[in-house]
């Protein structure tokens, strides 16, 4: 391995004490949180746990819970994206609605005025009035008024006929629309109470336990966490990573980092506080790439990388149902809004099951 790879490496190690540091101190906020390279982290004793009380246990049941709650929340998400489209949809159709209304009077008004006339004509028909003329010129300048009449009027007829079918279709489109909007609502709904329940058993179930056991389930998590993101460099992939930053990309990371120690919360999108996929989209937004909001749909839209050609700017998608996200910043590293009770922070890229790697934006590095 080269210098520069070894450098690299052992920088990304490093960031994994960030992520030490960081979990027992979750408020904390980074001034720069590019990783400082150090001899290597050496791995904590983990206590035994008292009879009684399997804390191993305890750290899957709370994965389980807030892993559950992460999903409810990108499920949640969704609806509110939907719910905002077709809330924008019922006000546009209601804006046509309105306009083709005002259109159809009108015509209506000009179709009056056509059948005023008539009668104003004692309501012979055209034809006749131009047979009891005497005048030949009188009879053609007539003739001609009568087809340009007939057209007008026939034309007149066929757009009160097109609006009147635009508007009943216009209605049964806003009428649609406010159905999927209450089934959005309902969803909403379903998966705020789903959120709530999960974070509460997480809560409770956290809140039983002492203060040194509380250390010791914290020492737990960093341990896994540490063991996930050896194992990842171990496969030698930042061998393998060597791309540059697009523009975009370094704006997205710049924005992120700088999210670096405010709360996670479930479907907040900034400024004050975030959860992941929230912060990964208005990362890509402020870097002037509007991307989707959930990490789902993010790993259904957006452009597919390989692990090993994947730059800063990059998201990783993590678990097997694309439930969480992060934002790449290299070096090994990630920063993320992790869950319930967390703030944002630097976390290692191979700290949780990675699923793949999406590219926003379309700018090729330099």
């Amino acid at each position: 391995m080269g210098t520069g790879k070894r450098s690299l490496l052992t920088a990304a190690v490093t960031v994994v004490c960030a992520v030490t540091v960081l979990a027992a101190a979750p408020g904390t906020a980074f001034a720069d949180p590019a990783p400082t390279p150090t001899s290597g982290p050496a791995s904590p004793t983990v206590p035994t746990p008292p009879p009684g009380k399997d804390l191993e246990e305890i750290r899957l049941k709370l994965d389980a819970l807030y892993h559950d709650a992460a999903v409810a929340t990108d499920a949640y998400n969704a609806a509110e994206e939907k719910a905002e489209k077709q809330s924008a949809e019922i006000v546009e159709l209601a804006k046509r609605i309105v306009k083709g209304k005002k259109k159809l009077d009108e015509l209506k008004d000009r179709a009056g005025a056509a059948a005023r006339a008539q009668y104003r004509t004692g309501g012979l028909p055209p034809e006749a009035q131009l047979m009891l003329s005497d005048d030949p010129r009188q009879f053609l300048d007539g003739s001609g008024r009568i087809l340009q009449g007939e057209r007008a009027t026939k034309h007149v007829m066929e757009e009160m006929t097109r609006t009147q079918q635009d508007l009943e279709q216009y209605a049964a489109d806003a009428s649609t629309q406010w159905k999927k909007l209450e089934a959005n609502r309902k969803e909403k709904a379903t998966a705020k109470k789903k959120i709530k329940k999960r974070i509460a058993a997480a809560e409770k179930l956290e809140s039983e336990l002492e203060q040194e056991e509380k250390e010791r389930l914290a020492r737990l998590e960093q341990e896994a966490a540490r063991k996930a993101q050896n194992a990842w460099l171990g496969s030698g992939i930042l061998d393998e990573i060597d791309t540059e930053a697009t523009g975009q990309g370094k704006q997205a990371v710049a924005y992120a980092t700088a999210q670096i120690g405010k709360p996670y919360e479930w479907g907040a999108e900034g400024p004050k506080s975030y959860d992941c996929s929230g912060l990964t989209s208005q990362a890509w937004a402020t870097a002037g790439a509007a991307i989707p909001r959930t990490s789902q749909q993010q790993w259904k839209q957006l452009r597919h990388i390989a692990v090993e050609d994947m730059r800063p700017g990059d998201l990783i998608i993590y678990f097997d149902d694309a439930s969480h996200v992060g934002l790449y910043v290299g070096d090994g590293a990630i920063v993320h809004a992790p869950r319930p009770g967390r703030s944002v922070t630097i976390a290692g890229a191979g700290s949780m099951p990675i699923l793949g790697v999406v590219r926003p934006g379309t700018e090729t590095a330099e």
